[in-house]
């Protein structure tokens, strides 16, 4: 019988309550789920990553999953998201370096965070990203818009409605089953709809070339445009190409997306750890 990892679920101090849980003993990995998801959808409930030495310190971001939305006068940007993952190494990896592993919008506030206190930091994983540095188009913003219109006015099924148009036939079905499992998780649907529109509406640094100031061992995950269109390959490719030392993985073209693996993207993590030390 395999040995029971150690759990335990946390809440932060501070404003706002930031809840999450750890799994496993070592080494910290800060895993940073993305816009829309939990802390389940990063390696998708694998537990591989503990089972090889590393400490899984996971959360809900500010409003999503079953951490309360943002306080009155505060909101869903790149700087409150950043200042919240700082909350989240002062308090439950003190002393230590912790490597962060980020999807999406968790890719983007690890780069936020790192480019102030890289010092702190052993590494990064940086999957899926999809900032290419330019201010939001007023398309994209409709996009982002649109969404958070049917969850607020039709719940998970107005999000999946509205999300879905022009997905690649292949994946469709299992797109949607994702989508619809993800959006039914959280408690605070409402926080959300408003973090939907006000997450792309916020830069996580200013201009792609901030990304040459990185200084850590880092790895990008990239998606093929096939599957996830929403998270282009090229920009991947460009944050690879970007950040000095950088290492860039996918999986192979037709596959399932390496980010969607929940198993043998611990494996990938875990081994890039090893290799940075």
């Amino acid at each position: 019988m395999a040995e029971r990892l150690k759990s335990a679920r946390f809440e932060l101090d501070g404003s706002p309550t930031i809840v999450g849980e750890e799994v496993g003993e070592g080494p910290p990995v800060v895993l940073l789920h993305g816009l829309t998801a939990t802390r389940r959808y990063v390696v998708h409930g694998s537990v591989a990553l503990a089972r090889r030495g590393r400490r899984m310190i996971l959360n809900d971001a500010r409003g999503h999953g079953v951490s309360p939305p943002a306080p009155d006068g505060e909101g869903y940007g790149y700087e409150r998201l950043a200042a919240d993952l700082g909350r989240v190494l002062e308090q439950r990896c003190p002393g230590e370096r912790a490597v962060l592993a980020g999807h999406s919008m968790g890719a983007h506030t690890a780069v936020a965070l790192a480019l102030s206190r890289s010092v702190e930091l052993a590494g990064l994983i940086l999957i899926c990203p999809a900032f290419m540095g330019d201010p939001p188009s007023e398309e994209g913003l409709a996009y982002w818009d649109a969404l958070a219109d049917g969850l607020e006015r039709g719940g998970v099924d107005g999000f999946v409605g509205a999300y879905d148009q022009g997905l690649n036939p292949e994946w469709r079905e299992t797109v949607l089953r994702i989508t619809r499992e993800r959006l039914g998780r959280h408690e605070h649907p409402e926080a959300v709809a408003r973090a939907l529109r006000e997450v792309p509406r916020s830069l996580p640094f200013e201009g792609i070339a901030e990304l040459e100031f990185v200084d850590l061992p880092t790895l990008v995950v990239a998606s093929r445009d096939e599957a996830d269109p929403g998270h282009p390959y090229a920009i991947a490719e460009e944050w690879a190409r970007r950040i000095p030392g950088a290492e860039l993985i996918s999986e192979d073209p037709g596959s399932s997306p390496l980010a969607w693996q929940g198993g043998r993207l611990s494996r990938v993590i875990a081994d890039f750890c090893e290799r940075a030390g």
